[in-house]
């Protein structure tokens, strides 16, 4: 990932960290500038390693490792990770997480009266492929309440993780599905100023992805530099 794009100049589109109609930003916001690293590839030296061995052909499929089938519609999500030339990422890790089709996060901070649906693992990861796809099968998540402000619902989302090659270069951003009327009342996604930009963080409806009576598909390539990236949130 090229480190221009991590800390070039500001991008007067990209969400500010303290953004007033997400209230909680205000308290989670760092402070302080960055400490510099004293010598980054000593970093690097250090960091994870990422391979064929770690990650299974399973892993990728959050609908499977229960004794059951989870609720809601099947989906399979696939895209490309590109750099800033449009070049294939081959070998990134790429990790997702996301609420159950009912709107809530198998986690024991998540208090959103939903059920927890004990065939979901709402969590998976993959390596992407020579040309830089990768694909996750999975569940539908549903909208849930967030407290934020009167009536606020998150719109359907999923967490998207990625890795270079330490985890010094994480990055993190948030895919959303097309057509949700909650997209209005979000200040999440209205962070995002730039329409544009707004529109790569939303995937693709595609019904070649589509398998006859198993999945719905989507597809959403995520480009990490250049005037077409994909809007992270580590800035």
């Amino acid at each position: 990932m090229a480190a221009a794009d991590r800390v070039g100049a500001p991008d007067p589109h990209h969400p500010t960290r303290d953004y007033p109609p997400y209230r909680s930003s205000a308290l989670r916001h760092p402070k302080h500038a960055p400490l510099p690293v004293v010598d980054p590839e000593a970093v690097e030296l250090t960091g994870p390693v990422f391979g064929v061995t770690d990650v299974s052909a399973l892993d990728n499929d959050l609908t499977l490792g229960k004794t059951g089938e989870p609720a809601g519609q099947r989906i399979t999500i696939t895209g490309r990770v590109l750099d800033r030339a449009g070049r294939p990422m081959a070998g990134q890790l790429v990790e997702v997480w996301q609420a159950n089709a009912a709107g809530r996060y198998a986690h024991d901070l998540d208090q959103h009266p939903a059920p927890l649906d004990p065939n979901f693992t709402g969590s998976g990861r993959c390596l992407t492929d020579d040309d830089g796809e990768y694909s996750f099968t999975t569940i539908r998540p549903g909208a849930y309440p967030w407290r934020n402000h009167l009536n606020a619902w998150r719109p359907a989302h999923i967490h998207f993780s990625l890795f270079g090659t330490a985890f010094t270069q994480r990055m993190v951003t948030q895919m959303y599905f097309p057509g949700d009327p909650l997209f209005p009342y979000d200040p999440v996604l209205r962070s995002v100023t730039d329409q544009a930009a707004r529109d790569r963080l939303v995937a693709v409806y595609d019904h070649e992805l589509s398998l006859p009576e198993w999945t719905l598909g989507y597809r959403w390539d995520i480009v990490l530099g250049g005037p077409s990236r994909t809007l992270f949130e580590d800035r």
